[in-house]
């Protein structure tokens, strides 16, 4: 972690109650110096309330006393035994209902040009089941007779990037959806 918890309450801190240079809090912080000088002169929203960084564990009062007397030194913040936040990844994103009813006929367009994608990888890209998926194969899903095979790129069902990935992954050619795509981008 290299900025504080909270980084506007800790500079209006830091701001009122140290005799810390901008740009030392500026730097702490992780918060531009026009942004900590505007907080000091009034400009910024007057609403935030200071946090003290020694209260919450994140600096001692001699590191500020140090970097007060010492007008080039920075702030260190102390490291904590806490598990780093983990990022959570892409998860399933919106699809409007508009756009719902396009999903067969990208499932449709993997199926027929890549074939070696397995159900799980087609499930993360369009966001669908894998009844629907296995319908579409047998083909005997309800609405089968007006399934066009349509790319799932172009329909902003998923991007060009993840479908790439998914289709290296399980062994394929991205090339071939590559053709497809300049080529129905360049139609008029």
């Amino acid at each position: 972690m290299n900025a504080p918890l909270m980084p506007k309450a800790t500079a209006v801190w830091l701001i009122e109650n140290t005799a810390l240079t901008f740009d030392q809090i500026s730097e702490f912080c992780k918060i531009h110096i026009l942004e900590i000088q505007a907080i000091a002169d009034g400009e910024v929203n007057a609403a935030i309330v200071g946090s003290s960084p020694v209260m919450n564990g994140q600096l001692t009062y001699d590191e500020i006393k140090r970097c007060e007397e010492d007008q080039t030194a920075s702030l260190k913040l102390i490291t904590s035994d806490l598990p780093e936040v983990s990022i959570k990844t892409k998860g399933p994103k919106y699809i409007p209902l508009s756009r719902r009813g396009d999903k067969p006929n990208a499932i449709a367009w993997i199926v027929k040009y890549h074939p070696e994608l397995k159900d799980s990888a087609i499930v993360r890209l369009i966001g669908t089941t894998k009844n629907t998926i296995e319908k579409i194969r047998d083909r005997t899903h309800w609405n089968i007779l007006n399934i066009t095979a349509k790319h799932p790129v172009l329909l902003e069902l998923c991007s060009y990037e993840d479908l790439n990935k998914a289709i290296v992954k399980a062994g394929g050619d991205p090339t071939a959806s590559e053709v497809q795509v300049n080529a129905i981008s360049e139609l008029p």
